[in-house]
């Protein structure tokens, strides 16, 4: 399985990455859509259960990519944020971090779904 395909091949998600769980590296990118490090880490605490990142992240908004997004929800492995009618999920699994991004006419949800299932998938496979 491709983690491109199963991203952006699902038309929900225009972009996408994987990072360690640990939010210390990238292991997959799309072109377009680089994470600092600082981002990684924040991420990284956020779906640890950091709950001084998730207040932090509540209050000044989640940065991916070099982009803001206000926070819509933070789980305890998941979040999910908006820019405008952009959009992105996050979902946690063993050893790494799902990340996808929509574009303006991209349904929150089905973004959701499309990076859940692919960490459902990830999980499955003892990742």
């Amino acid at each position: 399985m491709s983690w491109q395909g199963s991203l952006v091949g699902s038309g929900h998600i225009d972009k996408g990455a994987i990072i360690s769980a640990a939010g210390d590296s990238a292991w997959a990118s799309s072109s377009d859509f680089q994470l600092k490090p600082e981002e990684m880490k924040a991420i990284s605490s956020i779906v640890s259960g950091d709950q001084a990142a998730k207040d932090k992240a509540f209050a000044d908004g989640l940065y991916i990519s070099g982009s803001r997004y206000v926070v819509a929800r933070a789980e305890d492995r998941s979040i999910y944020a908006r820019s405008g009618r952009l959009g992105v999920a996050v979902a946690k699994t063993k050893q790494a971090i799902v990340i996808g991004h929509h574009g303006e006419t991209g349904v929150a949800g089905s973004a959701t779904q499309t990076v859940e299932q692919l960490a459902d998938y990830l999980i499955g496979q003892g990742y």
